[in-house]
């Protein structure tokens, strides 16, 4: 584990708020959990470790952003996640990008600090939980940029396809645990199931 006096490089935060979610029914970014939108919660996790927050969304008119963020969209639609990372890293101010999805409730400080004083010299830092790398809970350097371009003017819509073609820090799963052992960080809401499963979550971190 790192030392408490380890450096943390500056780091720009991409927040993906995406547009609307047909499986749950409504805008994941206005649902409330703890007392707070699913957008505010991860701005404010955010804010913490950057003092550059861009949220990528196809609906910037219906964001509700403090005077800490910037909102951007996509500037190669079609790629999905791949588009809004891709939006967010030529928005960034500094050379290294935290990217999370705003769905993802839980997410660590303390593991995200650790990932970030891991991240030079990487392209990339990517959790791998439960035998699946985590893209949307990662970090990645403004020199990914080409190899995205390139994807999504090719046809590619994965961000796990730009793995292959840039220097990657794979987290293993007993670095996560020492921070996060049960792994909630990774943990996000696609449908009803999820969001109940959420608030139960929420409930039980709040008991004594």
């Amino acid at each position: 584990m790192p030392k408490s006096t380890a450096i943390i490089p500056k780091l720009s935060a991409i927040i993906l708020a995406g547009g609307k979610s047909r499986r749950i029914g409504q805008d994941k970014n206005r649902l409330m959990l703890g007392g707070q939108t699913l957008l505010k919660r991860s701005i404010q996790t955010a804010s913490k470790l950057s003092n550059d927050i861009v949220i990528v969304t196809s609906q910037p008119g219906q964001v509700r952003k403090p005077a800490n963020a910037r909102v951007a969209r996509d500037i190669l639609p079609g790629g999905g996640a791949l588009s809004g990372l891709h939006a967010g890293l030529h928005n960034a101010q500094h050379n290294y990008a935290l990217a999370i999805a705003c769905d993802m409730p839980f997410i660590n400080l303390r593991l995200l600090r650790y990932m970030a004083i891991v991240s030079p010299g990487y392209d990339a830092v990517v959790p791998f939980w439960q035998n699946e790398a985590e893209p949307l809970h990662a970090i990645y350097a403004r020199a990914c940029l080409p190899a995205i371009t390139e994807l999504l003017q090719s046809g590619g819509g994965r961000i796990i396809e730009l793995y292959s073609r840039v220097n990657v820090r794979y987290l293993e799963p007993g670095e996560i645990a020492l921070f996060d052992p049960e792994g909630l960080s990774f943990f996000n809401i696609n449908t009803p199931d999820d969001w109940q499963r959420a608030q139960a979550f929420e409930t039980a971190r709040g008991e004594p």
